[in-house]
């Protein structure tokens, strides 16, 4: 069984990939909440240390090193996160600032500071520090009209999205409990850093031989450069990550659930069919002429792993499959969506997610090195990542009684390496919430704003298909 350590470690291969991947641009994991009642500064500070030390990986400095071009993990005795305030004023300026992009227009406070953090990058130069670098990051943001912005900020080799749901998770319960009060002891992992993926699969489920692992990588490879990508609006200019969010009331998520459980699919299916339409109708490809689209569907392994790990094991430990679909116009909703679904769900069945995770590290890593492998250097490898399952969250109410919570969405960049659109998808009190990444200037507010419309209204065509009045 693998051992956790306490004062530190290597990387891991998965983590690797991300320590690569986000100096560029993409895996800044960030976690915003809309609140209506002000927090405490020193309250925040004192329940994120109790989760520090509850969780070592929290805690830790991530460390370059230069003559080993490797990055490892070192747990510092005392973790020094601390809490960024910026009161009314401060955050006027930041938002002045942020509003003067022409494509900021309609978008509300909140939206603005949860992109503006999703381009916060302390993890720019990892030789800039020789002691290393935080890994957490929190601020909070005051707003007109008594309202109050918190921001979770994290890097993606230490929080993938069931950590980040976690967190805010025991975050709010350390809050009610007023264990932030000071008590600060060690809980579920005993404050050690977690081992990497890798240490966890379960025995075999990685093997191939050398020349399927060629095969497999030749495929990956060639694959890549017939995929179709969305239109770029502009490859050349610096890039940031911009948020779309995709919603649905109660009746439209419950007939749309219904409709894919009718089907024997997830959701993912769904989501990516209606990407995959939205996008091709976008081509004005003449009838019936085929476009190869990448889907990245990425699927929480803990449950999969050696020993199983619960969800309040932190650390990165989702996988990816990459599909490749083919569109021609025409294509029905549902029939997609069950197509797509059942690619991914064959891929898992034969353990892909386990066996190609060291090929497509590999490829990453290697367009990282080389942007000229991808398309117009653009660095995109897919045209869509989804999740293979949805956050189902049932604690809005309690968490607006705790801490006011208003509103609040989970997402992470992705303007470096990686897809045209990511979606992470959420299910608040039976309704659908998307949050939609994109990078720009290389996609358009306006384009991908269109992207999600469309999106939207397949989506509500294929709920009307299944509409059974919510109970």
């Amino acid at each position: 069984m693998p051992q956790d350590s306490v004062h530190g470690r290597p990387v891991g291969g998965t983590e690797n990939s991300w320590c690569r991947a986000v100096p560029g641009g993409t895996g800044i994991a960030t976690v915003a909440l809309l609140l209506s009642k002000p927090p405490e500064a020193s309250i925040l500070q004192r329940a994120l240390r109790t989760l520090q030390n509850r969780h070592g990986l929290l805690g830790s400095k991530l460390l370059y090193g230069a003559v080993s071009n490797t990055f490892s993990f070192m747990n510092p005795p005392i973790p020094s996160l601390h809490v960024k305030s910026f009161d009314l004023s401060s955050t006027r300026n930041l938002l002045q600032t942020l509003i003067s992009n022409p494509s900021a227009d309609s978008v509300s406070p909140f939206h603005l500071i949860l992109e503006h953090e999703l381009n916060q990058n302390p993890w720019f130069n990892p030789k800039s520090s020789c002691s290393g670098t935080d890994v957490f990051f929190a601020s909070i943001y005051a707003l007109p009209d008594a309202k109050w912005v918190v921001v979770l900020r994290l890097h993606t080799a230490v929080c993938d999205r069931t950590t980040a749901v976690s967190l805010l998770r025991e975050l709010i319960g350390v809050i009610r409990e007023n264990e932030g009060g000071g008590k600060e002891g060690k809980g579920r992992e005993g404050g050690e850093v977690s081992l990497g993926i890798e240490d966890f699969i379960p025995s075999g489920k990685a093997k191939k031989t050398l020349f399927v692992r060629g095969v497999d990588m030749l495929s990956y490879s060639v694959n890549s450069f017939r995929l179709t990508n969305l239109k770029f609006k502009d490859v050349k200019s610096p890039r940031s990550s911009e948020v779309v969010r995709l919603q649905l009331n109660h009746d439209d998520t419950h007939s749309l659930l219904t409709g894919c459980s009718a089907r024997g699919i997830k959701l993912c299916g769904a989501l990516a069919a209606a990407a995959l339409i939205a996008a091709h109708s976008f081509k004005g490809s003449p009838d019936h002429h085929k476009e190869k689209y990448g889907v990245v569907t990425l699927t929480d392994c803990r449950p999969l792993l050696d020993p199983p790990l619960s969800t309040h094991h932190f650390g990165f430990y989702h996988s990816a499959i990459l599909n490749t679909h083919s569109i021609k116009g025409g294509e029905k909703m549902w029939e997609l969506a069950r197509r797509t679904y059942m690619a991914f769900a064959s891929s898992k069945n034969s353990n892909k997610h386990f066996s190609d995770m060291a090929d497509l590290n590999f490829l990453m890593r290697k367009a990282i090195e080389n942007p000229g492998l991808t398309t117009s250097s653009s660095l995109r490898t897919s045209f869509l990542s989804v999740f293979e399952d949805p956050v189902i969250e049932t604690s809005d109410e309690m968490y607006k009684e705790i801490v006011g919570l208003e509103d609040y969405t989970g997402c992470a960049s992705v303007h470096g390496i990686g897809p045209s659109i990511a979606i992470f998808d959420t299910i608040r009190g039976g309704m659908l919430d998307c949050t939609c990444v994109y990078p720009s200037p290389m996609h358009s507010r306006d384009q991908m704003q269109e992207l999600i419309h469309q999106m939207k209204r397949l989506l509500l065509s294929a709920a009307a298909q299944n509409r059974v009045p919510y109970q």
